[in-house]
């Protein structure tokens, strides 16, 4: 249900969006991004050693590809290709030793967001929102590194899905110069619908979705008709 709503939604959103005018002469950009991901992972049921959500976050790079093509007044559509690293943290403490021991598990992605691009403000300085759903394929696992935190093996078992599917959105602002291109930093919030476990009702894991939080900046340089 909660995926039918989020469904509906992006395409409340499109309509609203086609509404809009046409631009006397289209947008075209094609630049780089790169950042920080924030990454962590919502299982079910919940693994220890992984509350607060701070002690389960792993940090990492992430770079990519931005394609943006704006025909209409204030939207755009804006395709990204993407490497992103994105896994979960479990910290504690050694029994015998009282020691801080921890263990970090990273998967690595490359990621294909399809987003609705909606901006606003002057030509030189605009906001915007990116809103719209992601699709990924792990292409590497790091299998863990450090300390394993439980007994259990479910959470340190290899992935069954490399496949993922989910949405994203973010916020944030753009500046355009004359000769040197357009520079945007945003702050962007995905989540998974897809899950890196096996969920059957026979799994352990009923529910192991990928989500992160990322900051990056990018340039983006315009064509323009001669």
């Amino acid at each position: 249900m909660k995926r039918l709503r989020v469904i509906g939604l992006l395409l409340l959103v499109a309509v609203a969006v086609a509404a809009q005018p046409r631009l006397r002469q289209p947008e075209l950009y094609f630049g780089v991004q790169a950042g920080v991901n924030a990454a962590a992972m919502d299982f079910y049921p919940a693994v220890p050693l992984m509350t607060p959500i701070t002690q389960a976050v792993t940090l990492s790079p992430l770079g990519g590809f931005v394609f943006r093509y704006s025909g209409q007044k204030c939207c755009a559509v804006q395709v990204e290709l993407n490497y992103m690293q994105r896994g979960w943290a479990e910290k504690g403490t050694e029994t015998s030793s009282g020691t801080a021991v921890a263990y970090a598990r990273r998967l690595h992605y490359i990621e294909l967001p399809v987003l609705m691009h909606i901006y606003f403000g002057k030509k030189v300085a605009r906001g915007f929102i990116n809103l719209g759903p992601q699709i990924g394929y792990c292409i590497a696992d790091d299998k863990g590194t450090g300390t394993r935190q439980t007994v259990r093996e479910q959470q340190y078992a290899a992935i069954d899905n490399r496949f993922d599917w989910g949405v994203t959105g973010g916020l944030g602002m753009s500046f355009r110069t004359m000769n040197a291109g357009s520079y945007m930093v945003e702050a962007r919030f995905g989540y998974s619908f897809g899950t890196i476990f096996s969920s059957n009702l026979t799994d352990y894991f009923q529910s192991s979705r990928p989500m992160n939080l990322s900051i990056h900046v990018g340039w983006l340089w315009e064509f323009k008709k001669k």
